[in-house]
């Protein structure tokens, strides 16, 4: 396999990706929402409850909750570019084209699947630096000290969002080789934010916590996830069968 094609493929992609203004604006907007709009929550929630020892107790596991949302955004923000590289290509007749060069399967599958997850990545990493930056000067603010970045934390920004963002980009290939339209493969794709939003209902009700103990039992299940899903895209992702069925 050639990394250097594989990476061309990625940069052509990415940049067809970001003139979209849908996707450049879901890239923007999630991670500014998080960094910027969940500390003033923690500052509401501090105002209103009073800042004593009572509700700083509760500020470590509110301050994890809020960062699994990047989690759930690094599920949803690759489902628009990773669709829309196969099958927008699809559509406008610009895939046959590169499947008709001598780059190999393996190297197009990994060129589009680092397309759809660097961007995400990056836009997620921005927003959780901002986030932990912002809600430091909150916490600061009203009990006099920071709590960010904790163990918690870095599990889910270094371990946890880069897996979940592949098991979406890989379940997103898998959705795009079998379907032959846009808005249908991102729906579909789309579907896999539900076990990350699932996940953080149930950590508010208290069916488990957000320790990271419990995040890494989820990183090793996206993990296993993830090969299978590697493994089903590469199965699935034949250059024959998508260039006479997709006629």
């Amino acid at each position: 396999m050639n990394i250097a094609t594989a990476l061309t493929i990625a940069r052509k992609d990415v940049w067809v990706a970001l003139r979209r203004r849908s996707t450049l604006v879901g890239l923007v907007v999630f991670p500014l929402i998080v960094a910027l709009g969940l500390p003033l929550v923690l500052r509401r929630v501090g105002e209103r409850t009073g800042a004593g020892d009572a509700t700083m107790a509760m500020v470590p596991q509110l301050l994890d909750a809020f960062v699994f949302f990047l989690v759930i955004g690094s599920a949803v923000l690759p489902t628009a570019i990773a669709a829309y590289s196969l099958v927008g290509e699809k559509v406008e007749r610009s895939l046959e084209p590169l499947l008709a060069t001598p780059a190999s399967e393996l190297e197009i599958l990994l060129g589009k699947t680092l397309a759809a997850l660097v961007p995400t990545l990056l836009a997620i990493w921005l927003g959780g630096a901002v986030f932990v930056l912002n809600a430091n000067r909150q916490t600061q603010s009203l009990w006099g000290r920071t709590f960010l970045p904790d163990t918690a934390t870095w599990i889910i920004l270094t371990v946890v969002v880069p897996l979940a963002a592949l098991f979406s980009v890989l379940a997103s290939v898998l959705v795009s080789v079998r379907v032959t339209d846009v808005r249908t493969a991102q729906q579909l794709a789309g579907l896999m934010v539900i076990p990350f939003a699932a996940l953080y209902v149930l950590s508010e009700i208290g069916v488990f916590d957000l320790s990271p103990t419990s995040l890494l039992w989820i990183a090793a299940v996206l993990l296993i996830l993830d090969l299978v899903l590697f493994a089903g895209a590469r199965a699935v992702f034949d250059r024959e069968e998508i260039l006479t069925r997709w006629r």
